[in-house]
């Protein structure tokens, strides 16, 4: 960090992309993941607004090696 560069990730949960499209669609598994969300819904991509815009200002200037989970708290169940 003493360049101004810091290295943090966005890990995210199951995100409603066309990548997942066959898990959405298969009753049994999308139902299996979907009671595991404590958000209790799949993700969209402007759900990561809030983490990219704090990454990416000065408010996070003394974060890294950060990994934050975008996940409706898949993780922390």
């Amino acid at each position: 960090m003493s360049k101004g560069i810091s290295v943090n990730a966005i890990a995210p949960g199951y995100i409603d992309t066309e990548m997942n499209v066959a898990l959405m669609n298969n009753p049994e598994r999308s139902s299996a993941i979907l009671s595991r969300i404590p958000a209790g819904r799949w993700g969209t991509p402007e759900d990561f607004k809030g983490v990219v815009v704090f990454l990416a200002s000065e408010a996070s200037s003394y974060v890294s090696g950060e990994i934050i989970c975008a996940d409706g708290g898949w993780m922390g169940r």
